[in-house]
């Protein structure tokens, strides 16, 4: 959705008198009032003010974007205003704001965040904020936006027609595990590296909303190839007799020109479907363990909103029961309280699709379609302690999410096994085969195979479970400075998702104190380069600069993503301090007990943590420390323009 969609000319006030943070809030929450996009004015506000409380909206350079998800909202919406004199609102630079954009956004989905990240892209351009300040009317306020939406959003603009009607030579489909941050950022380096070398290109992007800018039937028998720039699964059988080069997202990012000129030079293999699954692979580079890590997260991609809501609900319930007064009540405890029941048990049953979804999507994945049923019976047997003595379950031979990963990888294997084994049935069989024979037998298969292994995995399990459980305090904080600073190796890749799949892992067995290093962990290399950009500016350029100040946000939203181009462009300085950062943010989590239930969300769901205030000083220590490391490393810019 695009911004401009969203921002109505009655919710526009340009040179507004407001004098305080105060008087800010009220006029933007009547500018949405009027231009019908809230329910109830009053809970609105108790939302806005709610989210102000855990920490300021203020990005820095005088923006603000304070926001909220919340049911008062009837539908999305911006407002925005401009003032004639700056106030303060609470920037980490310290500077006054005068552009302030409100969004307003209902509980489903994430387009508070995705409007967020738009917003963040646009806004670091100093030259585009100064258009703002100076525009004389709503009008023109609405025309500076739409123009600049059309120059970094093209796909979603007048220029898509353009461009269609030119043709796309190349077509290009993104995609990573949490579809947030790497998605979108290789659909815009694949694109601007297609206009540069003369070729269109249109990206698709796979992300954390749903699929966006997605690739019509005519434009994909028009193109000369495609590449498939993903680390989880996406839709191939629409691509059947095309030249396709799969890829990493990180290689869409960091060498579109070379995947173009792949495509240019013609010397991109032909995707036949029939190939999909685990044997097809377009990518010379990609070796086995890479297709294993794309199975995996392929996996850990659609199970994730099942482990954050489960999680958070049940967090929620915990937290009702102690309000209630029922913290001492025992084995009953967040479920004592009927409000509390209610809560928990949603959450419960939420939570309880997690292995089998993980199971299943992994098998997808390996086998497409015709995997996901056994792998979800996988899945859901690991669960269970289903043993060939006890089919009903045993509490001791429960596999978790070490079975969970077992019955995925196995499901898809027997599934390609059984395609191969079926080749010789006849072509009028074709249509049967996946929706009858290798489900019903792969099903059949993967379930005796769990019934037989879950007694030596539940072995496993058990003493991997009871091993944390049971670590010593300097062991906790050993393992959750070594977790913390993983998340800070790569920013999204191998090390940080390694570490990221064993929190969410831990979660599942109620080690919640494992994601909380983790969560801490991702969130602050963005905010210790942002710090360091605002107290020495004589390191960085000026472009550096202009950019550090979103980072604040990106590091609040846990996008660690946001330190790439700096980790980029100095490795050797930004990584090393990135990672002692988080280091001391994660030795602070353990010191001070925290624990988080939900595997994202950052600012958003510090309400549900333990020990909030010590997870707070934790992000806040941790910063501070990667920041000046940073800063002591970095030398000064002899020239700090930049070309």
């Amino acid at each position: 959705m695009r911004i401009i969609d969203l921002l109505k000319k009655e919710a526009i006030e340009l040179n507004s008198s407001v004098s305080t943070k105060e008087e800010a809030v009220d006029k933007l929450i009547s500018l949405h009032q009027k231009a019908g996009n809230l329910k109830d004015v009053n809970e609105y506000k108790k939302a806005i003010l709610e989210r102000e409380n855990q920490g300021t909206t203020a990005i820095g350079e005088g923006i603000a974007v304070p926001h909220a998800k919340s049911e008062s909202v009837k539908v999305p919406g911006l407002s925005a205003i401009t003032l004639k004199k700056g106030i303060d609102y609470n920037a980490p630079d310290k500077k006054a704001s005068d552009i302030i954009f409100m969004i307003a956004a209902p509980l489903d989905g994430n387009l508070h965040l995705e409007i967020l990240s738009r917003l963040m892209v646009m806004l670091m351009e100093a030259e585009f904020c100064q258009k703002l300040r100076s525009a004389k009317n709503a009008d023109e306020f609405l025309k500076i936006i739409d123009e600049k939406e059309k120059e970094k959003y093209p796909d979603e603009a007048e220029n898509t027609q353009i461009k269609e009607n030119k043709g796309y030579r190349i077509l290009a489909v993104t995609a990573c595990p949490t579809g947030i941050a790497h998605t979108y950022m290789a659909a815009e380096a694949l694109e601007k590296a297609g206009e540069r070398m003369g070729y269109p290109l249109k990206a698709e992007t796979n992300g954390s909303g749903g699929a966006k800018n997605i690739l019509t039937k005519k434009e994909i028998e028009e193109c000369d190839g495609i590449i498939i720039a993903a680390d989880k699964n996406v839709e191939t059988a629409r691509f059947n007799g095309k030249p396709v080069i799969k890829t990493s997202v990180s290689n869409g990012i960091n060498k579109p020109e070379e995947l173009i000129e792949r495509i240019i030079n013609k010397s991109v293999p032909i995707y036949k479907e029939e190939n999909s699954g685990a044997d097809f692979s377009d990518d010379e580079t990609e070796s086995a363990a890479r297709k294993i890590y794309k199975h995996l997260m392929n996996g850990v991609s659609h199970m994730l909103p099942f482990v954050v809501g489960g999680g958070v609900l049940i967090a929620l319930g915990f937290l009702i029961d102690t309000i209630a007064g029922n913290a001492a009540v025992g084995d009953t405890f967040g479920y004592t309280n009927p409000a509390a029941s209610v809560v928990f048990w949603i959450g419960k049953a939420a939570f309880a699709f997690m292995l089998p979804i993980l199971a299943g999507y992994i098998a997808q994945s390996v086998a497409d379609r015709p995997g996901l049923l056994p792998g979800i019976v996988g899945g859901y047997l690991a669960t269970t302690g289903a043993t060939l003595s006890s089919p009903t379950g045993n509490d001791s031979a429960v596999s978790g999410f070490l079975g969970a990963l077992f019955a995925g990888f196995v499901a898809g294997i027997l599934v390609n096994i059984l395609k191969k084994a079926f080749s010789w049935l006849p072509k009028s069989m074709d249509g049967i085969k996946p929706v009858f024979i290798f489900p019903l037998i792969g099903t059949l298969l993967i379930g005796v195979v769990m019934l037989a292994v879950n007694p030596v995995i539940g072995l496993l399990n058990t003493g991997l479970s009871n091993g944390l459980t049971n670590l010593g305090e300097t062991s906790k904080i050993l393992l959750s400075v070594v977790l913390a600073a993983m998340m800070a190796t790569d920013m999204g890749g191998p090390f940080n998702k390694a570490a990221y799949v064993f929190g969410t892992a831990a979660i599942a067995d109620g080690n919640t104190w494992i994601m909380a290093a983790v969560m801490i962990g991702g969130m602050i290399p963005p905010i210790s380069i942002a710090i360091s950009t605002m107290i020495s500016k004589n390191k960085w350029t000026d472009e550096e600069r202009k950019n550090g100040a979103v980072n604040y946000l990106m590091g609040l939203c846990f996008i660690t993503e946001g330190a790439i181009p700096y980790a980029a462009a100095d490795p050797l300085r930004v990584i090393p301090s990135c990672m002692v950062g988080s280091a001391v943010g994660g030795a602070i989590t353990a010191l001070f007990g925290c624990a988080c239930p939900a595997p994202h969300g950052g600012i958003f769901v510090f309400a549900v943590v333990d020990n909030p205030l010590g997870y707070l000083l934790a992000l806040v220590a941790g910063s501070i420390a990667g920041a000046l490391m940073l800063t002591a490393l970095k030398r000064n810019k002899i020239n700090k323009k930049t070309s």
